[in-house]
């Protein structure tokens, strides 16, 4: 979601936002349980019973499709079943690519060796314009456009479009502005869920006391640092600033920019707050970084683990219970206002055919989205999917949150930069970042790369 009108919010809208937010996850929330019946429709479009909609899908026996994402685990299994039932309602047959990060270069070997997929899931916007730029992406056709105006508020249409033209359908969102924490630790210190910055260093140090490494950093994967540094410096410079930043508006060396790393480095620089220390964390995936805070009972190796909604997949895998082992708050006010950051995939057609048109019409349908918000760990910007249809009070709390906003949301600002910069392992600010977790005292060095890097990713 590069910059579109969809940024152009207003600081009281931002903070209705963040108000919903906070208010929907101030509670204490006891898990339920899943539905894992998807419904199995008819082949010419379904009933629409569960969601007060019905997608009409063509017959496509024989045709065979491929989709890349780079979804493994859970998150890939449940895909699939959506994947199955377009399968059952149309005929067609559809495969899944894995693919690797970053997925514009794996794209890029598929397109020169003449064998690219029908439909990729792009994470970044950045991605889809360069996808659009290199004449991979192929327009929406009639149909899905259709289904994105019905299911979707104007600011998640904009975000799939280059050049106002639609390109892509956002099928997942995330809300990336919480904190889970492992409940037993909290209770055995006595630890409180913060709402202030401030509050949230006097509960690591309580959780500390009481002998527990306060947090998990997955570092070795530099989109998760690249996510704490956005939380902080939405709430911290403010909305406007944070659009111009997105946009290379403003430097990486701004003032604004010095004051999140300062921020950051209260936590990040803090002996012993992190577990494993940076070099543990730099040997840290995303995965691990959350089930090491929900294995281990009462001495898990860190008591909170920063990231979005998404998590719950590996906090099922942890074996703990969303809501009762494992609690939630959201990301604390830094500034005036609580951030509210989402991200998001968006399925973008590369070979434009009857049934790759079909499938970008079926991702952006209620129904589809209705079957994996289901099975947990997966979030919809789709205002139609019926919020019964999260299996848990954690879930479908998140989820009012994301479409109450409507149209006010701030994409993640490393998603909307080119792929160069913000979305690419080992370089741009993944690695300064990473660089910076390593050394949080060099914020004047950090600034200066990130600026370098910036400046020659964006052109300018």
């Amino acid at each position: 979601m590069r910059s579109t009108s969809s940024r152009n919010r207003t600081s009281r809208a931002a903070r209705a936002a963040a108000a919903v937010l906070a208010g929907a996850l101030a509670v204490s929330l006891t898990a339920c349980g899943g539905d894992d019946d998807n419904g199995s429709g008819n082949e010419q479009g379904g009933t629409g019973q569960e969601t007060g909609s019905t997608v009409t899908l063509p017959k496509l026996n024989g045709e065979s499709l491929e989709v890349a994402a780079v979804w493994t685990g859970a998150e890939q299994a449940n895909f699939k079943k959506v994947l199955a039932e377009f399968e059952k309602r149309t005929g067609a047959k559809v495969t899944f690519v894995p693919a690797q990060d970053p997925i514009i270069n794996f794209l890029g070997s598929k397109v020169a060796g003449g064998q690219p997929p029908d439909i990729a899931m792009l994470p970044q916007p950045g991605a889809i314009k360069q996808a659009v730029e290199k004449k991979w992406a192929k327009p929406l056709g009639a149909d899905a456009i259709k289904e994105l105006q019905e299911n979707y508020s104007q600011g998640w249409q904009n975000i799939g479009k280059v050049d106002d033209k639609q390109y892509g359908v956002y099928y997942k969102a995330a809300n990336k502005s919480l904190i889970w924490y492992n409940n037993q630790v909290f209770e055995n210190a006595g630890a409180s869920e913060p709402k202030t910055w401030d509050e949230l260093l006097t509960t690591a140090q309580t959780v500390y006391d009481s002998g527990v490494t306060p947090f998990s950093v997955g570092g070795a994967e530099g989109w998760t640092l690249t996510d704490w540094f956005e939380n902080v410096y939405l709430s911290q410079a403010g909305p406007e600033k944070y659009d111009q930043l997105a946009k290379h508006e403003i430097k990486w060396t701004d003032p604004s920019v010095k004051d999140a790393l300062t921020t950051l480095a209260q936590v990040w620089g803090k002996k012993d707050y992190v577990a494993g220390g940076a070099t543990g964390a730099l040997q840290t995936d995303f995965p691990a970084s959350v089930t090491q805070t929900f294995t281990g009972g009462d001495q898990p190796k860190a008591a909170m683990v920063y990231e979005g909604d998404f998590a719950q997949v590996n906090i099922t895998q942890a074996k703990a219970e969303v809501g009762t082992d494992a609690k939630v708050f959201p990301f604390p006010t830094v500034g005036d206002t609580a951030p509210v950051v989402s991200g998001g995939d968006a399925a973008v057609i590369l070979q434009d055919s009857k049934a790759a048109q079909a499938l970008a019409t079926w991702l952006a349908s209620p129904e589809a989205a209705t079957i994996q918000a289901k099975l947990g760990g997966y979030l919809s910007p789709n205002k139609n999917v019926d919020n019964s249809a999260y299996p848990n009070d954690v879930q479908r709390k998140i989820a009012k949150a994301l479409i109450d906003s409507g149209d006010d949301f701030r994409f993640d600002m490393s998603d909307q930069a080119p792929q160069a910069f913000g979305g690419t392992p080992g370089k741009g600010e993944w690695k300064a970042l990473q660089d910076f977790l390593k050394n949080p005292s060099d914020i004047a060095g950090t600034q200066a790369k990130l600026e370098a890097d910036a400046a020659a990713a964006y052109g300018n």
